[in-house]
């Protein structure tokens, strides 16, 4: 079993950065696949595929996964590309969803370390968010081909199956969530740790099936519906993160108790109730924590502080300059504007100058 403080292994160790500061990122194009390219066989000779094969072997090693998740890495090429993605994919979109907040997913070196050893309420949304990633993004890989050991979602089990020809290349969720199950490990029995943050895996996993839907295609005569062609579809990323933020606001801080009837440790409510912390028992579907956050205002081992953060005067710079105020500095812009598409085939635009004005935190 893996070691609850390591179920991030493959995020903490290096790769949890805006952009991947450690792991080769593929191409725009090889992720830009819909799924609906036609099949080009090519002619790989055997040195090819030795190479190939190497490749995808460094990209595993450089991410610094446990034993376990290196082998899993190193059965299908297409694992190591779809990490890669997972982690700049998650990275990128915690960063979007605190963007206006005084911690800002800030993940550079010591600060994502000294973070990841702590049950913090951001510590829950970032194992979320990348266990959300990785099955988002081993679903999609599935149905785009990139896997050898998966392909579209068939969905066998959804109603009215008479009444549509199953068809199109849908998201293939049940394989992505088995492979990540048995990526980050069996859930822990005793360390409270360990427990918390398998919660908040599985948080982020329960947030990607619920937002599987069913997507329709109409085929016949002048666009009559005679036939449809239906497939499973994930939500865009973006909405993943949306709700888990939502999840992360409303988080609940946590103790342990002792099942006496299995003698394996549980979830529960604090032992002593803590002003300002709800009672209630948590759910399923709910971010836990274990240890109340730092203020994130000033420079810690944590984060950065918020000193030259730039702010949004009627947004949020009273709260993220933590009372300290804010510089106001006026520059000259130029953009593109009015903008107008041209025959035949480019947008022509009017360069326009304004002023604006800057605000960031004091020191």
């Amino acid at each position: 079993m893996l070691d609850g403080h390591v179920l991030l292994g493959w995020l903490s160790s290096c790769a949890f950065l805006g952009l991947l500061a450690c792991a080769p990122r593929p191409s725009a194009a090889y992720f830009g696949l819909t799924g609906n390219e036609p099949l080009t066989i090519l002619p790989l000779t055997s040195e090819m595929e030795e190479a190939a094969v190497k490749a995808h072997y460094k990209v595993c090693d450089r991410l610094k996964l446990e034993k376990k998740q290196r082998r899993m890495c190193r059965r299908d090429p297409g694992v190591a590309e779809t990490l890669v993605e997972a982690i700049s994919m998650s990275a990128l979109e915690c960063q979007y969803q605190f963007r206006f907040e005084r911690w800002n997913c800030t993940l550079e070196g010591r600060y994502r370390a000294s973070l990841l050893k702590r049950g913090f309420k951001e510590t829950a949304f970032l194992y979320a968010i990348s266990s959300a990633g990785l099955t988002h993004a081993m679903a999609k890989a599935c149905s785009a081909g990139r896997m050898e050991r998966c392909t579209c979602d068939e969905a066998p089990d959804l109603e009215n199956r008479e009444a549509w020809q199953w068809g199109g290349c849908g998201d293939n969720l049940k394989y992505s969530n088995k492979f990540v199950k048995e990526f980050l490990g069996r859930k822990p029995n005793k360390d409270l740790r360990a427990r918390v943050d398998f919660h908040n895996n599985l948080v982020g996993m329960k947030v990607i099936k619920a937002g599987v839907e069913t997507t329709c295609k109409c085929h016949g005569v002048s666009g009559s519906c005679t036939v449809r062609t239906c497939w499973r579809q994930l939500s865009p990323f973006h909405e993943i993160g949306k709700q888990l933020k939502q999840k992360y606001e409303t988080s609940l801080k946590v103790g342990s108790t002792t099942n006496e009837a299995t003698g394996e440790g549980d979830i529960s409510p604090p032992k002593k109730s803590i002003p300002g912390h709800s009672d209630q028992i948590p759910r399923t579907t709910d971010l836990v924590y274990i240890d109340d956050s730092p203020s994130f205002c000033m420079m810690s081992r944590y984060s950065p502080g918020t000193s030259g953060r730039k702010c949004y005067k009627d947004k949020n710079c009273d709260s993220i300059c933590c009372g300290r105020g804010h510089n106001t500095q006026s520059r000259v812009v130029t953009r593109p504007c009015q903008c107008q598409v041209r025959w035949c085939c480019y947008v022509e635009c009017k360069q326009c100058t304004q002023r604006e004005e800057v605000y960031t935190c004091k020191d």
